[in-house]
């Protein structure tokens, strides 16, 4: 499928309501449990895309508008909602994401974004050379990807509990 602005804004226009019906109002013991190690829980993931909404999407899409390759992304901390989400709750942060979502998509969409626009090269401190068009790609990839490692974390929660059932299952086993 080739990259076409509108719909990847259908995807990421949803991804807030998707994240509020699956996880708001949801006891700890769904939204607090990770895979082990220094997986991340939803609420860290949601924490994570926050960050996201403040720090990347748009301020890189910004600085490839403005400044081209000449002026390289800032370093995307991939951990600060481990600080960032501190004392509040997933419904708060579910909350603003959303805000933040919505104001994002709003300059998005009010931003004169023609297929010379999308061509545009900036400079990704890791990646190097990329294009709008894959930013805003991997925007949406990002969305997609982060409501599965969500829905595989709680599936897991259950692994135990479906007993032989796991057979048929392989979110609960990978």
């Amino acid at each position: 499928m080739q990259f076409d602005l509108h719909q990847s804004i259908e995807i990421l226009e949803r991804t807030p309501t998707v994240l509020k019906s699956l996880l708001s109002g949801l006891s700890d013991e769904w939204v607090m449990q990770n895979e082990g190690g220094e997986s991340w829980s939803p609420y860290d993931v949601v924490g994570h895309l926050l960050h996201g909404e403040k720090t990347d999407w748009m301020a890189r899409m910004n600085i490839i508008l403005q400044y081209g390759e000449s002026v390289p992304f800032e370093r995307f901390d991939r951990f600060a909602q481990f600080t960032d989400s501190k004392g509040k709750t997933l419904d708060q942060l579910l909350e603003e994401f959303t805000r933040l979502r919505h104001d994002n998509l709003r300059s998005l969409k009010n931003t004169a974004l023609d297929g010379d626009a999308l061509d545009r090269k900036g400079t990704h401190p890791v990646l190097g050379t990329v294009t709008l068009r894959q930013l805003l790609a991997t925007w949406t990839t990002h969305d997609l990807a982060h409501i599965v490692q969500i829905s595989r974390v709680m599936a897991k929660l259950y692994k135990e509990e479906i007993g032989p059932w796991t057979a048929f299952f392989s979110v609960v086993n990978t």
